[in-house]
């Protein structure tokens, strides 16, 4: 089983980055049609954006969008063939969120090339075989 390197990791990151300013621009596009929406609708909107789309993905699919583009993908640490649920999914965004990079300093020494945040929620990224 290969793990996903540290740099493909932070490739997926600035991918996932570029994503989310994609949505939160068409999130505003659209916003912008209606008229006078409120601040705080607005404000909402691109909290949920910022909050929801690497644990949503990661639940459903098992990987961003930036993580499928580079062959990654999220599974549980027990069981390699299973997607992580989605409160585990919360736990390790919030932990991802709070320690940035520091997070990845676990990467390149432990065997399984394990962030720390995958460390508190038994998760594990896995890279494609065919890359």
């Amino acid at each position: 089983m290969r793990y996903g390197t540290l740099i493909n990791r932070v490739k997926a990151a600035i991918i996932d980055f570029l994503v989310i300013m994609g949505l939160v621009l068409l999130v505003s596009t659209i916003l912008s049609k209606f008229g006078n929406v409120p601040d705080f609708v607005r404000v909402i909107l691109f909290i949920l954006i910022f909050i929801l789309y690497d644990p949503l993905l990661t639940s459903t699919i098992g990987a961003t969008i930036g993580h499928l583009f580079l062959g990654l993908r999220i599974r549980r640490s027990n069981d390699e063939d299973r997607k992580i649920i989605f409160p585990i999914a919360i736990v390790r965004f919030i932990l991802k969120a709070l320690l940035g990079w520091i997070s990845l300093l676990t990467i390149s020494v432990l065997k399984k090339k394990k962030a720390i945040h995958d460390l508190v929620a038994g998760s594990v990224v896995l890279q494609s075989t065919d890359d």
